[in-house]
């Protein structure tokens, strides 16, 4: 049968592009057909709005925290200097994170708030020096490309062991050194690390999600440009052929029947006329294929072409239902007319389906159905049911849509 390219999506009713550029009625969620979105488009939108959800929410709080602190364990303007440069290392850790880019100033930010924490545990005498180091150990671990576990515990066994040292310079009971400068400030920096692995997993996911966004935006505007090539290749090619038809005729009565090949030449003009309009009711997604029209259609073709046409209506077609049921009939009509013998066609229409038959079918199996096979698809996807059936000459078309489905028929 006739061979109709690509496979054809769901009608998603989607219009083209108009000339203007503009468009008719598209989805504003859908990308457009040129210069559509890509994934770093997705991905740096929705990062952009977490990091400034995450800068809003967490900034704040973070500077006044490390305010606090200094404010409260400085006794001298440099150490305010010092324990104030571990706040601001956090702080740009912080933003850098947020930023997805914490990487470029990890090492001097962890530098810096270890040397803050080592000189404030063991000079200053202040056990909340570590501040900085529970921030920056926290976010910069999880970002390495592998070995996360054991920087992890370095981290943590750094912090523990600048508290520890704190035994050698200090006459303080052992207890009160052992928990707050030992236990507190390593575990806080544990749990805090412990914390950003799954933040990081949300971040993967977060990536993961855009890029199934993407990939079916893709497949919708693919899709939709093989629906478009689909239809218009229904248009084109069933004109073509017609119009083959009728000028064979129009020159095998040229000498003898001028009055036939003027109505023939005027039959044609008129057709490619509406092949025009339809096309372009095409690109404007305002076709709609009418039953009726395309019954019609198909009865003055099967005539013109000296074939006997009966046509039955059992019942009147679904309205949901009569666009596919269009699309089969004007799909039918023109493999009957390029491949079979046929002497007479039998159409039957019933409330939700159509049934053509004809006879001259070839004996040798039927050649590949893609045309007829890619409205099965799209019949199937409607919850109704295409049957093509060839034996002893005769050629069998059947769509129907059941009782109850064919109000998805679109």
């Amino acid at each position: 049968m006739d061979d109709h390219g690509p496979h054809r999506g769901e009608r998603s009713g989607a219009p083209a592009d108009r000339p203007d550029g503009s468009a008719a009625g598209r989805d504003p969620a859908r990308p457009a057909r040129t210069g559509a979105l890509t994934l770093s488009d997705y991905t740096g939108t929705t990062r952009g709005r977490l990091s400034r959800l995450n800068l809003v929410m967490f900034l704040p709080l973070l500077a006044a925290v490390g305010a606090l602190l200094v404010a409260t364990d400085a006794e001298t303007w440099w150490q305010a200097a010092v324990l104030g440069l571990g706040v601001v290392a956090a702080l740009v850790a912080f933003v850098r994170w947020a930023a997805r880019d914490v990487s470029r100033v990890a090492l001097p930010c962890l530098i810096v708030t270890a040397a803050v924490w080592a000189f404030g545990a063991l000079v200053m005498g202040t056990d909340t020096a570590f501040y900085g180091i529970s921030i920056v150990g926290p976010l910069t671990v999880p970002q390495l490309p592998r070995h996360r576990g054991r920087a992890a515990l370095a981290v943590t066994a750094y912090v523990a062991a600048v508290g520890a040292a704190r035994l050698l310079v200090t006459q303080e009971p052992l207890s009160d050194v052992l928990i707050s400068y030992v236990i507190v400030p390593a575990g806080a920096t544990a749990v805090l690390t412990g914390l950003m692995f799954p933040n990081q997993r949300f971040y993967g996911l977060v990536v993961e999600l855009e890029e199934a966004r993407e990939r079916e935006a893709e497949l919708a505007v693919i899709r939709e440009r093989m629906r478009f090539a689909s239809d218009l290749h229904d248009i084109q090619g069933h004109t073509l052929h017609v119009v083959k038809l009728k000028i064979a005729l129009a020159q095998k009565l040229v000498h003898s029947d001028t009055g036939r090949v003027e109505q023939e030449l005027r039959e044609v003009h008129a057709l490619v006329s509406d092949t025009i309009t339809q096309t372009k009711e095409l690109a404007y997604a305002q076709r709609r294929l009418n039953l009726s029209a395309e019954l019609e259609n198909a009865k003055n073709l099967f005539e013109a072409a000296g074939i006997r046409v009966r046509v039955d209506r059992e019942a009147e077609v679904d309205a949901h239902a009569g666009e596919l049921l269009g699309q089969v009939l004007r799909e039918t009509t023109t493999n009957i007319l390029r491949h079979a013998q046929a002497a007479q066609v039998r159409i039957t229409l019933s409330e939700s389906g159509i049934t053509i038959v004809n006879d001259g079918a070839r004996e040798a199996p039927p050649p590949e159905l893609r045309g007829l096979a890619t409205l099965r698809e799209r019949v199937a996807g409607n919850g109704g049911e295409l049957t093509v059936e060839q034996e002893d000459g005769r050629f069998l078309t059947a769509a129907a849509f059941p009782h109850g489905r064919s109000d998805t028929a679109r």
